[in-house]
């Protein structure tokens, strides 16, 4: 089977260049001290940027050409898919998922283990694509064209996905999207 990510790892980061670092500053609200997970990062290109502001830094995603990548930025990389994170519960302070929840299986399984491995006051940040732009739209009926089993889903469908306990922030600017999640110290 043809894995497009595999294919295009090599490219990605120049193709796919991150410049929102400010931006993703403000979103995430990184403490010094934190674990960021990057799950479904790829090559870590946004793991990479936010580094320097975090205890660690770490990539999952299942591709291993993308890990290939995120390792060469040495950055420590897991291969996972991210309905199923071998991590213990609430290991996480800051998690972020840039561009990548389109891309899963099982989105309602990945949101649930997301929320899972997200530390009691800790905060998840999920950006995609805003689906109800005429751009991603187009994006979507690209990625179809080119069999890529995307699936993209609205901000509040993305929030709907969360338990009725977290904490759900939706923030648009442009054709983007930020789901921002926060799981009170209570651990709900």
């Amino acid at each position: 089977m043809f894995d497009h990510f595999d294919f295009l790892a090599p490219i990605y980061d120049r193709a796919i260049p991150f410049s929102r670092l400010e931006l993703m500053l403000k979103m995430t609200a990184l403490p010094a001290d934190s674990l960021l997970l990057d799950a479904g990062g790829g090559t870590g290109r946004v793991a990479a940027a936010l580094r320097p502001y975090v205890r660690a830094a770490l990539v999952a995603d299942f591709s291993p050409g993308m890990l290939t990548q995120a390792v060469r930025k040495g950055l420590p990389a897991v291969q996972s898919p991210a309905e199923c994170l071998p991590f213990a519960a609430g290991t996480f302070e800051r998690i972020i998922m840039v561009d990548a929840l389109h891309h899963v299986h099982h989105q309602a399984e990945t949101i649930a283990e997301l929320w899972r491995v997200l530390s009691p006051g800790g905060r998840l940040v999920i950006e995609e694509p805003d689906v109800r732009t005429l751009t991603v739209k187009l994006v979507a009926l690209g990625e179809k064209l080119a069999l890529m089993r995307s699936h993209f889903l609205s901000p509040p469908q993305i929030a709907a996905l969360f338990p009725p306990e977290a904490q759900v922030k939706i923030e648009t600017e442009g054709y983007n999207a930020w789901v921002i999640v926060e799981k009170d110290f209570r651990g709900k």
